[in-house]
Parts: C-alpha cells; structure tokens; sequence
C-alpha cells in the first residue's frame, strides 16, 4: 500500500501603510505558510521576509541638521528598529531594514503595526494598515 501525503501552501503577501505629519512607511510582508502531515499528525511550518521603509516627508534640507534617527515598529509577531547617526547631512530621507524567518510567528493580515520615530528632539507615532485588504 503506498500513502501520500497531502500538502498546501499559502501565500500571506500584505503591504501596511500609515503617515505621521513628517514621516510615512510602508511594511511588506510575504509569509508563506505550508501544511502538511508527518506520522498521521497534521504539520504547518511558516518562513517569511519583510521590508520595513521610512520615509521622511519633507525636504531633505530639513533633515540638514540631523544627528541622530532612531525607529521602531511592533507587530504581534515581533519588532525592529533602526539607529543611524550622522557627522554630515543625510543623504538621503530614506531607511529602511529587512528581515526574514523560518518556524516563527505570522504577522496576520488584520494586525496593526506600531511605529515610532525620534530623530534628534522630535518624536512622532502612527500605526500602519495592512493596504492589501
């Protein structure tokens, strides 16, 4: 007697968007999730990778004075954050971090994702929302 196993694999690909008065981000998330069984018992193992972009709204010349940019964001799954100071203007209003996983927590389609920025005196917070709904 020959017996197969029955797999399925999901694809959980979401872009979570949000915007304070100075920044905007966007979060994109592709999960992939695959069910299976192993010795009569039903599997599921996930991998996923992100992209986490920050994107200061204004003119980069505001940013001339910069010395120091600290983020962070928060999803039921997990977090990050980011950290870059600077001797000379930025070149750019643009940051970002990646990242990925394999056997973790899913970030869920529904979820609202945390942000939190501080660069030199300032501080802003906004959450973002998943745009792929």
């Amino acid at each position: 007697m020959l017996l197969t196993a029955c797999s399925e694999t999901n694809n959980n690909d979401y872009i979570f968007i949000g915007e304070s008065e100075h920044w905007e981000a966007e979060y994109t998330y592709n999960g992939k999730e695959k069910w299976g069984e192993k010795d009569g018992q039903t599997t599921v193992s996930y991998e996923d990778h992100f992209r986490f972009v920050l994107t200061y709204k204004g003119p980069l010349k505001e940013l001339s004075s910069l010395q120091k940019i600290e983020y962070s964001y928060e999803t039921n799954s997990g977090q990050g954050s980011g950290t870059e100071e600077f001797t000379e203007p930025p070149s750019s209003g643009i940051f970002s971090s990646s990242g990925g996983s394999k056997g973790g927590a899913k970030v869920e389609q529904d979820e609202v994702i945390n942000v939190h920025v501080k660069w030199d005196d300032l501080e802003e917070s906004f959450e973002l929302h998943n745009n792929s709904q």
